[in-house]
């Protein structure tokens, strides 16, 4: 396995893991056979795993596209931690469940988790889903309302209608525009739309 995502990730989790369920996970994960698998997947429903051993299990069966890794995925892109967050994306872009879209969807739009929305929003705009324009018209729009404690959030936003460049989001860009912080990379999304 060598995706950029998967050596961050391992790197990151290995202070807190035991060394020798570590280096059985990381091999298992590298093997990606049918076996290898099977016992990844045995991790995500075992009682009492540690998160770190669930997140490598689940990075290495979502970048395989074994789709027994997706409900522990949105989990983890739901997580209060925003480098485990940017892991979970990445292995649900490279899953290809078409539930996905709808999942990311649901936790960009919920309102109490705002403040956790940037990674569903980025995994929108890299699906191209038919979810992804709607639901990032609809959280900028709410963003645009009230003040921007959440300005990243509505800069991803602004970008991702910008790459996806569907004219649905010409009136919520030139609103954007007329917010300082947004305004060069509404602008910028903006003349990526044509018409």
């Amino acid at each position: 396995m060598g995706d950029v995502s998967f050596h961050a990730l391992i790197d990151r989790v290995r202070p807190e893991a035991d060394p020798v369920e570590y280096a059985r996970l990381v091999t298992l994960a590298r093997q990606r056979g049918p076996d290898a698998r099977d016992q990844l997947a045995s991790v995500l429903v075992e009682t009492e795993r540690p998160l770190w051993a669930r997140e490598i299990a689940a990075f290495a069966l979502g970048s395989a596209g074994d789709r027994r890794a997706f409900e522990t995925l949105v989990f983890l892109l739901n997580y209060r931690d925003p480098v485990c967050c940017a892991s979970a994306a990445r292995a649900l872009e490279l899953l290809r469940d078409p539930r996905t879209a709808r999942a990311a969807a649901a936790l960009a739009t919920n309102e109490l988790r705002t403040a956790y929305a940037l990674h569903p929003v980025r995994l929108l705009t890299a699906l191209r889903a038919p979810e992804s324009v709607p639901t990032l018209i609809n959280v900028l729009q709410r963003l645009l309302i009230g003040p921007l404690h959440y300005w990243p959030i509505a800069e991803a936003c602004v970008q991702g209608l910008g790459a996806l460049g569907d004219k649905r989001a010409i009136a919520v860009l030139d609103a954007a525009a007329e917010h300082h912080r947004l305004s060069p990379a509404a602008k910028a999304a903006r003349a990526r739309i044509p018409g």
